[in-house]
C-alpha cells in the first residue's frame, strides 16, 4: 500500500472515531451551539431596536439589523466550536491516546488530521444550524447570486481550517482540559471585541483599533458584503491572508507538539 493510500485510511478511521466520540458525547458541542444562538436571539429581540437605532442615520429597523448580525453570528459560531477541538485534543494527551497512537503502525499525522476534519465538519454543521435559526426569525440574503453563496461558504470553510489548526496546537500544549478550554476561549470572546455586533465607526476612538486589526473582523465584513450586497473593499483579502496566516502557523505549531517525544 502507498503511503498516500495509507495516509487516507487512517485519517478516515480517525475522522469516524472522532465523529462518533462527538456524537457519544454532545454535551460539549451542544453548550458551545447554544451561545451564538442566544446571542442572535438576545440581540435581536432584546436588543434588535435599540441597536437598528443608531445604524443607517437612525432609519434601520430590526430586521436590518439582523441581516447586520447574522455574519457576526456564524462566525462566533466557528470559533465556538473550535474550543471543542481544543478540549477533544487535550483529552486524548491526558488520558493517554496519543500516546498509544505513537506506538501503532498508523500513519503518523493522520491522528491530527481526523481531529481537524472533524472539527471542520462540526464547524458546518454549526454554522448550518445557526443560519436555520437565522433564517426561521426573518434573516434572508435574496440578493446574493450563486458565485457569492459559493464564496461565503468557502470563507466559512477556510475559517473554520485555520481555527481548528490553532485550537489543535492550544490543546496539545495545554496541560489538562480545563486550561485547553481556557486557553481557547479567545477563539470565541475575539469575535465578540469585533464588528460583528456594531460597525466599527460607532465605536470608540481608543477601541476601534482593536476591532480592526485582529482576524474576526474582516472575514465578517467579508462575508456580510457576500450575503448582503455591502461594500467588501480589501477586506477579502485580508481575511484570506490571516486564514492562511492562522492555518499554517497552527499547523506547524501542531505538528511540532505532536512529534514532540514525551518525557
Amino acid at each position: 500500500m502507498s503511503s498516500l493510500s495509507l495516509a487516507v485510511r487512517d485519517s478516515s478511521t480517525m475522522l469516524r472515531r472522532n465523529l462518533l466520540h462527538v456524537r457519544r458525547y454532545p454535551s460539549l458541542t451542544l453548550n458551545l451551539l447554544l451561545t451564538p444562538v442566544m446571542l442572535l436571539l438576545l440581540f435581536v429581540y432584546i436588543f434588535g431596536d435599540t441597536m437598528s437605532a443608531g445604524m443607517g442615520g437612525g432609519g434601520a429597523d430590526r430586521s436590518d439589523y439582523l441581516a447586520y448580525l447574522v455574519p457576526g453570528i456564524l462566525m462566533l459560531t466557528i470559533g465556538g466550536t473550535t474550543i471543542g477541538s481544543a478540549v477533544s485534543v487535550s483529552m486524548d494527551m491526558t488520558e493517554g491516546i496519543i500516546a498509544r497512537f505513537r506506538t501503532m503502525a498508523i500513519h503518523r499525522g493522520s491522528v491530527l488530521i481526523g481531529h481537524v476534519v472533524g472539527s471542520v465538519l462540526q464547524c458546518v454543521m454549526s454554522v448550518v444550524l445557526v443560519a436555520a435559526v437565522a433564517v426561521a426569525i426573518g434573516f434572508r440574503s435574496t440578493d446574493a447570486t450563486v458565485l457569492e453563496w459559493a464564496l461565503a461558504v468557502g470563507l466559512l470553510a477556510l475559517v473554520s481550517l485555520a481555527l481548528t489548526w490553532i485550537a489543535v496546537g492550544m490543546g496539545l500544549s495545554s496541560p489538562n482540559v480545563e486550561a485547553a478550554g481556557n486557553n481557547a476561549m479567545p477563539l470565541m470572546i475575539l469575535p465578540l471585541l469585533s464588528s460583528a455586533f456594531v460597525p466599527l465607526d460607532a465605536m470608540p476612538g481608543w477601541f476601534r483599533p482593536v476591532a480592526e486589526y485582529q482576524p474576526f473582523t474582516p472575514a465578517i465584513e467579508t462575508l456580510r458584503g457576500l450575503l448582503l450586497g455591502t461594500g467588501i473593499g480589501n477586506n477579502g483579502l485580508i481575511a484570506v491572508a490571516w486564514c492562511l496566516g492562522l492555518a499554517l502557523l497552527g499547523y506547524f505549531w501542531s505538528t511540532a507538539l505532536y512529534d514532540r517525544e514525551p518525557k
